[in-house]
């Protein structure tokens, strides 16, 4: 019989490497870390993790285990939920979101969820995606707005099957350059032009991205300036430090006397979608968000943020005190 104790002990080594790491986690001793290891590997009757000098990896089974132990606290966490409801009556929700995806597709979407369940108790929780799917997985978030690039989906150890992914929006990068750049009158471009160019990146996982496309078009990207922020980068654009890759949903507001150019095809984007577990994906407040996530991602693609930044800019200073430009505030 396996120990569900003995299967957080496993979660907690995989996530932390060490047995140390997985100790100071749970606030036991190494040596309790080991002795749970140990019991669990008798009980198998296989190895589930392999022991080193530099930590632990997880073997084969480990890594079956480590499915097994994210499924059990994902039902545990589900069961808490529904006990609580039973109890008090109402309905929680907790949704975690990448910052500029929330700032620009999460409102609209929450409030058509409260209009449609008023009893729904909502959360939010902000971060980026390999830290909140992995929390999905494990139930401790009911469902996430994320994004990922050309590769697979951040979910971090463990299998993924269990989650599921919904596409909300296809979101691709521009060029932002100053207005007075040689090129801020083309209507789009090709990443080769941009070969010369100073750049500053606005996410630091822009940069990977970036220097791909640049080698596809053979050159190196002379990177300027590093932030964590677009509308700061944006500033510096505008400061005349170099030009940036930004995507679509974080244009706006807009920084006066900059100008956002279309990348040709293949256009690099970010692709933002919804992940739930799938028991969860059915739930009638799971669906109805989903739903106001779609209807505001059309909303989007019929606005076309980068024709009307300049009637979206002066809408959003205009809400803004006198004297303010508004800062925006993205990560990634």
């Amino acid at each position: 019989m396996i120990d569900v104790q003995r299967l957080r002990v496993l979660r907690a080594v995989a996530e932390h490497g060490s047995f140390s790491g997985a100790a100071a986690a749970l606030r036991l001793t190494p040596s309790a870390v080991s002795q749970h290891m140990a019991a669990m590997e008798r009980s198998l009757g296989a190895q589930v993790v392999t022991r080193s000098t530099r930590g632990v990896t997880l073997t084969q089974a480990g890594r079956i285990m480590v499915g097994a132990a994210e499924s059990v606290a994902a039902e545990l966490a589900q069961a808490r939920r529904e006990v609580e409801r039973l109890s008090t009556g109402r309905v929680q929700l907790t949704v975690a979101t990448f910052t500029s995806g929330g700032r620009h597709l999460l409102p609209g979407a929450l409030s058509q969820l409260t209009a449609t369940h008023p009893g729904a108790v909502l959360h939010v929780r902000e971060g980026e995606p390999e830290n909140t799917l992995p929390l999905v997985r494990q139930g401790s978030v009911d469902i996430a707005l994320a994004y990922h690039f050309d590769g697979p989906l951040p979910v971090g150890p463990g299998p993924s099957s269990s989650l599921q992914w919904t596409p909300i929006l296809e979101d691709p990068l521009h060029v932002v350059m100053p207005e007075g750049h040689r090129l801020a009158e083309h209507r789009s471009l090709d990443i080769a032009e941009l070969a010369a160019e100073p750049w500053v990146l606005g996410c630091l996982k822009t940069e990977a991205y970036l220097r791909r496309y640049a080698e596809r078009a053979g050159f190196e990207p002379d990177v300027r300036g590093t932030t964590t922020d677009y509308f700061f980068a944006r500033s510096l654009v505008a400061a005349g430090i170099g030009i940036s890759l930004i995507p679509s949903i974080a244009l706006v507001p807009t920084v006066p006397g900059l100008r956002s150019v279309p990348i040709e095809p293949p256009t690099p984007a970010r692709h933002i979608g919804v992940a739930a577990l799938g028991r969860r994906r059915d739930h009638p407040y799971v669906t109805t968000f989903i739903d106001a996530l779609r209807e505001q991602a059309k909303h989007h693609r019929q606005n076309d943020v980068i024709g009307a930044g300049d009637r979206a800019g002066r809408r959003a200073r205009a809400l803004l005190p006198a004297g303010r430009t508004g800062t925006g505030g993205h990560t990634c």
